[in-house]
């Protein structure tokens, strides 16, 4: 495989073609990624969603040039994800590992700035990941949201192009979550194009511009949140339902949640609900909602339990 292709100054941030990745085990052969062909251009946050055992990290770990492709081609801002990652045009935020406990979060970033020739300085990088108030801790006194903001840093000292994370909030309590992507909001205006494999489908509607889906080492989906949304057969249709009076069934309708006051019923009919609710019950300020990212996301995925 030729590994001094000349970068390309207009190329895409990502550029998969009918990318396969298998690995052999003892009793059989396992596809974990499956003819994937993706392009993502410069600028923009893209969300990798899918089960596990989807292939999203073994996606990623190609991008990374951790991994080389079974056969087809990866290439990461015009080079060899090798190269680019060498180059320093590629950070990462994987979900553990790459620190040393022994070390305060300053000596961390200080001493892995000393890899580069060229690097953002150090107190730059902190202040950008949001780390440079806790720089003195200890990194093993960090919490898990204060060392992922350790690792945020340490990615953005190459200066790059394009930011790989991997479940980066995983373990994070939702404060925590909310800087840390205030912090990433804030490099994606600089330019910055970030991807990052997240399982909780509300982070990825509240941060991401475009979500690519995976499945059994397949894209089933790429599009934005909206358009995901709109692939949910389903409707929410809700009300305001008088108190004490029953609730009686309606056909092809299922009740999603209710209070004390407001009823959500779920049906593949939201026309018909409306009419029936309107015109035959004491129901009142109606309300129709499409279904929702969880609902979409169920449908288009084959299985959520499969290994890692």
């Amino acid at each position: 495989m030729n590994t001094t292709q000349p970068p390309q100054p207009h190329s895409p941030a990502i550029q998969v073609q009918d990318a396969v990745k298998t690995f052999r085990t003892r009793s059989e052969t396992v596809r974990a990624v499956q003819g994937v062909s993706l392009e993502i251009p410069r600028g923009g946050v893209v969300a990798l969603l899918g089960p596990n055992g989807a292939g999203k990290t073994t996606l990623l770990d190609m991008v990374l040039g951790m991994s080389e492709p079974t056969s087809g081609e990866v290439s990461v801002c015009g080079e060899r994800p090798r190269a680019a990652v060498a180059h320093g045009k590629v950070g990462a935020v994987q979900q553990v590992g790459g620190l040393l406990a022994d070390l305060s979060v300053r000596e961390t970033v200080t001493m892995i700035a000393s890899l580069y020739p060229d690097h953002l300085p150090v107190d730059e990088a902190l202040e950008r990941a949001g780390a440079a108030s806790f720089a003195r801790r200890k990194v093993a006194k960090c919490s898990g949201g204060q060392q992922q903001r350790v690792r945020f840093a340490l990615a953005l000292l190459p200066r790059p192009e394009l930011l790989v994370l991997d479940e980066p909030t995983a373990g994070m309590d939702v404060q925590s979550r909310t800087e840390f992507w205030d912090a990433m909001r804030a490099e994606t205006e600089r330019g910055l194009t970030v991807v990052f494999a997240t399982h909780y489908l509300q982070e990825a509607e509240d941060v991401a511009e475009r979500i690519v889906l995976m499945d059994a080492g397949r894209i089933t989906f790429d599009g934005s949140v909206d358009e995901l949304r709109s692939t949910s057969r389903h409707h929410t249709v809700s009300f305001v339902w008088p108190a004490g009076e029953p609730l009686p069934e309606f056909a092809g309708a299922t009740v999603s949640r209710r209070s004390e006051s407001r009823v959500h019923l779920r049906t593949e009919d939201a026309d018909a609900l409306a009419r029936e609710l309107l015109t035959r019950t004491p129901a009142s300020a109606l309300e129709i909602s499409r279904g929702g990212l969880d609902e979409a996301f169920a449908a288009l995925v084959r299985h959520d339990d499969a290994a890692a």
